[in-house]
Formats: C-alpha cells, structure tokens, sequence
C-alpha cells in the first residue's frame, strides 16, 4: 500500500493534472489516500509528482 498525500495546491496546475488529482482523490492540501502500489497508481503519481508526496503504509 502507498499513502499518497497532496502537499501542494491544484489551483495552478495543468487541467491533466486537476483531473489526475481528483481521480486518486486528492481536492485539499492535506489530503491523503490510501492505494494498491501497481502501474496504475504509478503513472498517475509521475503526472503530479510535484504536487504530492507517497510513503510505504
């Protein structure tokens, strides 16, 4: 499992990347969530790498 959690606002970020955001779940700085760690999950988190910040949970 990844602990995915926003620690940047989306406010100016590329309308691909709000939509990434919103997929995994993320809407606030602060959020987190909690996610299988495969393929999926690891292009979404390249997409907004700066944005966020994962851990092994």
């Amino acid at each position: 499992m990844k602990k995915v959690t926003l620690v940047k606002s989306i406010i100016g970020a590329l309308p691909n990347q709000k939509a990434t955001a919103a997929s995994l779940g993320l809407k606030k700085i602060g959020d987190f969530v909690l996610h299988e760690d495969d393929a999926v999950l690891a292009g979404k988190v390249k997409v907004i790498s700066h944005l966020v910040k994962v851990e092994n949970a």
